[in-house]
């Protein structure tokens, strides 16, 4: 099982970082390590909050060395994970409109209600009488429960999650309430 490490780095513009490394061996039997930037330390205060943002990245790393234990993830760890796999300005499966419209709604909405809870935990009741006392427009609570629906899909791809998402039965409505004449 790897942990990694996570340093601490300063930049010459901007505030330090959080760089998590992690060894791995090449063909050649030497160790080489891959380092991937989780965030800012105005984002991530101290390790242990950096540390919980790579939490899905190590458990997709040990996913060949034992099988995870994908109920002790929250959704907070699965929202960090989606946003470093799929959120990025490298990844163009997604337009910049689409990125930045779901950053906000993960952080808004899902981060802010859903953060402490365990993927296993969300329940599908719980989901529909949430969305319906959000005080938005029925169509946004449609596309709030249609991202809930992406994150628990990148979870089952990732292997993250392996069970029916609870998600995908929750009624949302999306169709605009034609004004009275």
């Amino acid at each position: 099982m790897q942990r990694g490490c996570m340093k601490r780095n300063s930049r010459k513009r901007g505030p330090e970082v959080w760089q998590f490394r992690r060894p791995e061996k090449s063909r050649g039997g030497k160790r080489l390590y891959h380092k991937k930037i989780v965030g800012t330390v105005e984002q991530y205060p101290d390790e242990n909050a950096a540390r919980g943002a790579v939490v899905g990245l190590v458990s997709e790393i040990n996913t060949y060395a034992r099988s995870t234990d994908s109920a002790a993830m929250t959704v907070a760890q699965l929202c960090d994970h989606f946003a470093q796999r799929e959120l990025t300005k490298d990844n163009s499966w997604r337009s910049h409109a689409t990125k930045k419209i779901y950053q906000a709604y993960l952080t808004r909405w899902i981060r802010s209600r859903w953060q402490k809870y365990k993927l296993a935990d969300v329940r599908t009741i719980q989901g529909e009488s949430w969305l319906r006392g959000l005080p938005l427009a029925k169509s946004s609570c449609a596309k709030i429960r249609n991202l809930m629906s992406v994150l628990f899909n990148h979870a089952c791809r990732y292997e993250l999650f392996d069970r029916i998402q609870s998600i995908s039965f929750v009624r949302a409505r999306n169709a605009a309430q034609r004004p009275p004449f």
